[in-house]
């Protein structure tokens, strides 16, 4: 009997994990994004996310909104995590999500954290769900295309093994590199003032843009079942550090204006 409870449990386990579409940038992913706003916030700004997140880091809470996905509660956020449209099309011109997508869910956190009426603990929760957005809107197949479900469906290999584009670019090829979210974070790239003065510029639908031309480019870098490995890290896992640098960049530019 406890064998078929365990047997119940994988089988449970795996079907939930696979109906699903996989965590944005994964965890250190986000975390590499939440350590590096850190570096860009206001000394103000720091203090009322102390206050409001109760000491806990950018890096801790990057990750709640994937977590509570297991939750059925909160089955009508999971469209916010990403937007489809066409690799020709922009985001102004393409069909819209009805239940949702990165561009609204963004918009209703700030206006709920900024919202004076809204309660302490809606504005926690819609600012742990901002600090998760931002970074999902860096990751280049969380705007792909709605036929493969945001590359879930673009199988590949990664060193032998089935895939997806959208896996590679969100987990595989940042753990493969075998460095901890803080170390990524701290061995980001340097960059000048004028640089992080260009990266703040704009609103969230400019940066999507900018992220989109980067979702051309991660489509046509491999063949459906190619097999990639450490060549295809060695020339693009740059681009993916780079995308987290600027969306920690910018999670801090959309802190420092809110709080």
């Amino acid at each position: 009997m406890k064998y078929i409870f365990l047997l119940l449990f994988f089988l449970v386990s795996h079907f939930n994990l696979n109906a699903e579409t996989p965590p944005i940038w994964g965890k250190t992913g986000h975390r590499i994004v939440g350590a590096i706003a850190d570096d860009y916030l206001k000394n103000s700004t720091k203090r009322k996310l102390e206050k409001l997140l109760n000491h806990k880091s950018l890096a801790l809470v990057s990750t709640f909104a994937d977590e509570i996905k297991s939750d059925k509660r909160y089955n009508k956020f999971k469209t916010w995590h990403y937007l489809n449209m066409p690799l020709d099309a922009t985001y102004e011109t393409s069909n819209k999500n009805p239940e949702g997508d990165l561009v609204t869910g963004i918009a209703y956190c700030k206006r709920m954290i900024t919202d004076k009426t809204a309660s302490n603990d809606d504005k926690v929760f819609y600012l742990k769900l901002l600090i998760h957005l931002i970074g999902d809107l860096h990751q280049p197949f969380h705007i792909g295309q709605k036929e493969d479900r945001g590359g879930n469906d673009f199988k590949v290999q990664w060193n032998y093994k089935d895939s997806n584009m959208h896996r590679v670019w969100d987990t595989q090829m940042i753990e493969s590199y075998g460095m901890s979210f803080s170390e990524l974070a701290a061995n980001a790239d340097y960059l000048s003032k004028a640089q992080i003065k260009a990266i703040k510029k704009g609103t969230e639908l400019d940066w999507i843009a900018e992220t989109h031309q980067i979702t051309k480019m991660a489509y046509a870098s491999a063949e459906k079942d190619e097999n990639l490995r450490s060549r295809y890290s060695y020339k693009y896992l740059n681009i993916a550090r780079s995308q987290m640098q600027k969306a920690g960049i910018r999670l801090a530019k959309v802190l420092n204006d809110i709080l």
